[in-house]
């Protein structure tokens, strides 16, 4: 039966002319769940100390965004680093890096507090014996995608990596995205990004996802590119 390979609501049965009660009701919960994703807070704390297990300097920033509300009522907003944020890295001044990390909350800090460590406790390890030298790990509060570019480009990456939670839908409140762009600098648009979607243990697998993100770098820096001319042709995994 489909419903064995899917978590789409499909065949679910009705009572007269309406769904069961039971599915009514789950579609409630599921709708309450993507809510509570979109508007819930990161626990910074709680991440801090999750990424103590990578070793890597951190640094906490935030967007021009100032709350939740703007937030979401103002994209642009999120796409640029507060004047704080931007003192913080200039003031790093280091001599640049192969790759950062970002974590920034977007539409679902749980999906980032759920996934984003346990994800880079497998890539981590993997970089840096491939010879890449990184940047502080920067978690961004309130971002979007596109900060990272500003990011990287203050710390003078080659290539930055963000992990971001992914607008919930009502069959995954949890779903987190990688995004890897190279050579950033502010400005640039989605088509020069590769994007890897729905890493969750319901979804694509840690494991598969750090292969791919780690596939992606080593032919990003061979190729000298990412976005849509860089393809995911990786076969296999790269780990273990």
């Amino acid at each position: 039966m489909l419903k064995a390979f899917t978590a789409a609501r499909i065949a679910l049965g009705k009572t007269g002319v309406s769904v069961p009660l039971k599915e009514a009701l789950a579609l409630r919960q599921a709708h309450a769940q993507a809510r509570d994703a979109v508007f819930s807070q990161l626990d910074l704390s709680q991440l801090r100390k999750q990424l103590q297990s990578l070793q890597l300097p951190v640094c906490e920033l935030h967007s021009l965004a100032t709350d939740r509300h703007v937030y979401l009522q103002r994209p642009d907003l999120g796409r640029r680093l507060s004047r704080d944020a931007r003192a913080m890295l200039t003031e790093h001044n280091g001599e640049g890096c192969d790759v950062c990390i970002c974590i920034a909350d977007g539409l679902s800090s749980l999906a980032v507090q759920l996934h984003a460590v346990p994800l880079l406790e497998l890539l981590v390890p993997a970089l840096q014996p491939a010879g890449y030298t990184l940047a502080p790990v920067c978690v961004i509060a309130q971002g979007r995608v596109a900060i990272a570019d500003e990011v990287g480009a203050l710390l003078k990456a080659r290539l930055t990596v963000i992990l971001i939670g992914e607008r919930p839908g009502l069959t995954a409140a949890d779903s987190l995205g990688a995004y890897l762009t190279f050579n950033p600098l502010p400005g640039l648009t989605d088509e020069a990004r590769n994007c890897i979607s729905n890493i969750r243990p319901e979804g694509l697998s840690y494991v598969r996802a750090a292969s791919k993100i780690l596939h992606l770098i080593s032919e990003a820096f061979r190729l000298r590119l990412t976005g849509v001319q860089l393809k995911d042709l990786e076969v296999g995994s790269g780990l273990g």
